[in-house]
């Protein structure tokens, strides 16, 4: 029987592959790309499929025993026969319409999931050049030096719930019910972000809050929610219960979609 890989192990190859797509998707940002529209009418690049291409090739070779749910392999119609307890959840652009827009806030997204919980992530800003990494009791900003190697870690840690809050809310995606949420806090500070960088920014201890209301699938959370929950944070349904991954067979709704959550941070929440 081959011996499980340590949390360690994993995470030092996905930060890897993040970095690497993030280098392929920055070519195309300066370069110049075409947009396509994807069935459900979402915008697709070059960027897109060269960024996946490369976390799967790399997860591949190295676990071939973890089943991987990649978003561009979803859309194609490819997924596991089976994915059992572990496998992996890839967005290789997070946050297309800001790649698109010419807007900095896209990330790289590579996260494990065990029994149905986010257990490592990693999330790659490469506009930025930041880097989010998480695994369970340890979350950690990785600094980077000029050529995009790893020169530095800082834990992160949620902060304890402030009041008025600040909540961080979708750059793209704003809808009426989290406008509703943002009214029940009054005098909260907002700050508009894309991508998975909300959840990084509730885990650093920079946000409290950060409700979603509208449309997200699995491989859009699975790394920031890693992170913030290796940070101390949570992510929940709205009735209160973590919010879970591998979801399939979902009565009036896709495999892999998410329901409406709030990430939070510290207790008091």
């Amino acid at each position: 029987m081959t011996e499980a890989p340590a949390q360690d192990e994993i995470l030092t190859v996905l930060e890897g592959l993040a970095l690497a797509a993030g280098r392929k998707v920055m070519e195309a940002f300066h370069a110049g790309f075409a947009v396509e529209r994807k069935a459900d009418a979402s915008p697709v690049t070059a960027a897109d499929r060269a960024s996946e291409a490369i976390i799967l090739a790399g997860l591949r070779s190295a676990f071939p025993q973890i089943p991987c749910v990649a978003e561009e392999e979803v859309s194609g119609g490819v997924l596991p026969a089976e994915l059992g307890k572990v496998f992996f959840l890839v967005d290789p652009l997070d946050g297309t319409k800001e790649f698109v827009g010419r807007n900095g806030d896209f990330t790289v997204n590579v996260g494990l999931v065990r029994d149905g919980r986010p257990e490592i992530g990693v999330v790659f800003a490469p506009y930025s050049r930041r880097l989010f990494s998480g695994r369970p009791g340890r979350a950690e900003a990785v600094a980077l030096d000029d050529d995009d190697r790893i020169a530095g870690r800082r834990g992160m840690k949620v902060r304890d719930f402030v009041d008025p809050p600040t909540i961080v809310a979708s750059r793209s995606h704003r809808t009426p019910e989290t406008d509703s949420f943002i009214r029940g806090f009054a005098a909260a500070e907002i700050v508009s972000v894309g991508s998975s960088l909300k959840f990084c920014l509730v885990a650093n201890g920079d946000a409290d809050l950060y409700p979603r209301f509208g449309r997200t699938m699995e491989w859009d959370t699975a790394a920031g929610d890693a992170v913030l929950r290796a940070a101390g944070g949570m992510t929940s349904t709205l009735d209160g219960r973590p919010l879970t991954y591998g979801k399939r067979n979902q009565q009036g709704d896709s495999d892999f979609a998410n329901p409406s959550f709030i990430a939070r941070g510290g207790a008091g929440s």
